[in-house]
């Protein structure tokens, strides 16, 4: 499934995706949230970021920040987060565009999310242990280097700082347009795309993929504005021009590294590389690819409350 051929296939067709466009819109009150608990607001910039807690207020704090992609939200983390609250006080928000939270039409940025984890780290968590997830990780990892951010720990799940290398903005303005860009983007985002990506990169076996998770990226990737966050990350603009490694080496607080066996983008060679530059733990799950939280959820939950022991 090639990115040009879906571009223009969904550009041919601008007289139908005007009536399959509004078809596919769906109401917010349609979108369950995303871990099966109900969700507060943080009020950021003068919008509202939606986040979920669960656990005591009185156990450790643990920060869980979703990867980026065009379906993204923290329903990344819904097989992990109800053990996860059993030793943990359990704070995961939808990013800016994401979700639950607001999605306006910016021109989204990586910087925009730097700042954001920053902030929302800052007023929302005390002595944290941080677990996030690609370019979110790379996100915190600039955060941590700025500012000084109460972080107890680090956990980077197979982090980067580019995803689709270069910036594209012809690509964002038509991703971003209400009648072509909305057809471009409701073909990258129905269900048999978001299968093929997850098959792709995101699990190392395609029987893992449920429904459910296809469902759900599905519903929250047809909310009112979907496509804006998105349409800056398809086109470079969410990834962070910055030498990773030398950044987490640059971290105070203990770091370990996740990756799976599987992965190929980026590969496991990538996470070794990192991990050694940043004097790192790496924690290898095998037949994992980019999630391996959700692929083997029990054992990552063993790994992070220090009861199991990866190598």
């Amino acid at each position: 499934m090639n990115l040009k051929r879906l571009v223009f296939g969904a550009a041919a067709g601008v007289g139908a995706a005007v009536a399959g466009n509004r078809a596919l819109r769906r109401e917010p009150s349609e979108l369950d949230t995303p871990l099966g608990r109900p969700m507060a607001t943080y009020r950021w910039r003068g919008f509202g970021m939606a986040y979920t807690e669960a656990g005591d207020p009185d156990d450790p704090d643990l920060v869980l920040l979703h990867g980026i992609n065009a379906a993204g939200s923290s329903h990344e983390f819904r097989y992990v987060v109800d053990a996860l609250a059993e030793e943990y006080h359990v704070i995961a928000p939808d990013l800016p565009g994401f979700g639950h939270s607001d999605r306006p039409p910016l021109l989204y940025s990586g910087s925009l999310y730097v700042t954001f984890v920053q902030d929302f780290i800052q007023d929302m968590a005390e002595d944290a242990t941080v677990v996030a997830s690609s370019l979110a990780a790379a996100y915190v990892a600039v955060a941590a280097s700025e500012s000084d951010l109460d972080v107890e720990e680090f956990v980077f799940i197979c982090p980067t700082a580019t995803t689709i290398p270069g910036q594209r903005t012809w690509l964002r303005s038509l991703v971003r347009t209400p009648v072509v860009g909305e057809g471009i983007y409701n073909l990258l985002v129905s269900k048999p795309s978001i299968r093929y990506f997850l098959a792709d990169h995101g699990f190392a076996e395609e029987a893992a993929i449920t429904d459910e998770w296809v469902d759900y990226d599905w519903q929250t990737a047809h909310q009112p504005g979907a496509r804006f966050a998105p349409a800056s990350f398809l086109a470079g603009f969410l990834d962070l021009d910055i030498d990773l490694g030398e950044t987490l080496a640059g971290l105070e607080s203990p770091t370990t590294i996740v990756w799976g066996r599987e992965a190929r983008l980026p590969p496991l060679e990538t996470g070794r590389d990192l991990a050694e530059r940043a004097n790192a733990r790496l924690v290898v799950f095998d037949t994992a690819d980019l999630l391996p939280h959700a692929e083997h959820p029990e054992a990552f939950v063993e790994f992070l409350t220090e009861s199991g022991d990866l190598d």
